[in-house]
């Protein structure tokens, strides 16, 4: 048993693009990123722990086929008492045969047990970055949708779901490209839709413009938490991004995050990628943490990128924990595949 350092460095670890952490009731943070090939899922007491936490691969994917290229954005969820885990994948064949597809595990704890493909999600487009919420006894689906708005791109949809890995209903168009800061990098992207509830209101997170531009940013809508999520007027946009580019701390392109909560509950933490240095393109993406604060009018505050290397207080409610990382995430899952 070791005790946690006090602080920790961005970023949390040398690669990994769209990262995703949760925090269980179990006491875990359960953590994903991309590896283009496989998916891995690390499990630690800390956040901070999370680089020293080994990975576990949870699904390898078939050799040939639908599902069976380009590996991207994973999250991990747990609903009706069971995990899943959203990602996109193809068949090779480019942005055509793009999909959400949906894993599906029974154990209470994720990086064991088997895990079984549900198959892909029934979104009218093709796309990515699917991800779930479950918000006032309903559970919706969002997920970026391939599209020219006006220049070739992709926009965010929204649907309710009949249960975790198939939509009911029709799907509303939620936020599209419309600023010049969502047109960066030579397409007119929206993506990475991601949530937070809280003081009334429910914002929608999202990435805009190109992954590989220095100007990859953070985007809003927020709506009243009573509203229908799924009629676009209920939904009120930023003009200008709440989270971008900070040259003076050299972190560029920050985007497609999630957010999470420190171990006692107190602090708000959003993780994300960055690229370290200027046009050095989406091979270079890098995990990172931060903690981020809310305005008196109750919206959130990311503030700028934190520099590499500078040593910061990790999350509060680690100083007590008790744990050795190498040990909360025993090998033991069943990777299988079609």
């Amino acid at each position: 048993m070791t005790n946690p350092a006090k602080t920790f460095q961005n970023p949390m670890m040398k690669s990994g693009a769209d990262p995703w952490m949760y925090r269980h009731s179990d006491g875990f943070y359960y953590y994903m990123v991309t590896r283009g090939n496989r998916l891995e899922l690390h499990r630690s007491r800390t956040m901070s722990g999370i680089a020293q936490s080994p990975p576990t691969t949870i699904w390898l994917p078939p050799s040939e086929g639908p599902g069976s290229r380009e590996l991207w954005a994973p999250e991990i969820h747990f609903v009706q008492d069971k995990w899943y885990v959203y990602f996109t994948a193809s068949d090779g064949s480019g942005d055509n045969g793009r999909k959400v597809y949906v894993l599906e595990n029974e154990s209470a704890n994720p990086a064991q047990g088997a895990w079984t493909e549900k198959g892909a999600i029934n979104t009218a487009l093709p796309g990515l970055d699917g991800t779930i919420l479950q918000h006032a006894g309903k559970l919706y689906f969002m997920y970026a949708g391939y599209g020219h708005f006006p220049e070739y791109g992709s926009a965010i949809y929204a649907a309710r779901m009949d249960n975790p890995w198939t939509l009911t209903g029709p799907e509303a168009l939620l936020t599209k490209p419309e600023f010049e800061w969502e047109k960066q990098g030579g397409m007119a992207i929206n993506e990475g839709p991601c949530f937070l509830v809280r003081y009334g209101k429910v914002f929608l997170i999202y990435s805009a413009s190109t992954t590989w531009s220095d100007d990859y940013s953070l985007g809003m809508l927020a709506a009243d938490e009573r509203s229908d999520l799924l009629d676009p007027d209920s939904w009120t946009k930023s003009d200008h991004p709440v989270f971008a580019k900070c040259t003076d701390n050299s972190v560029y392109a920050p985007g497609h995050n999630s957010f999470t909560q420190s171990p006692d509950g107190l602090e708000d933490w959003i993780v994300y990628h960055a690229i370290p240095q200027s046009e050095g393109g989406a091979g270079m993406r890098q995990p990172r943490m931060q903690k981020f604060n809310w305005t008196a009018a109750g919206y959130p505050d990311f503030g700028k990128p934190l520099a590499s290397g500078i040593d910061y207080p990790v999350p509060s409610g680690e100083y007590s924990e008790e744990t050795d990382d190498s040990q909360t995430n025993q090998p033991g899952g069943n990777v299988q595949h079609d």
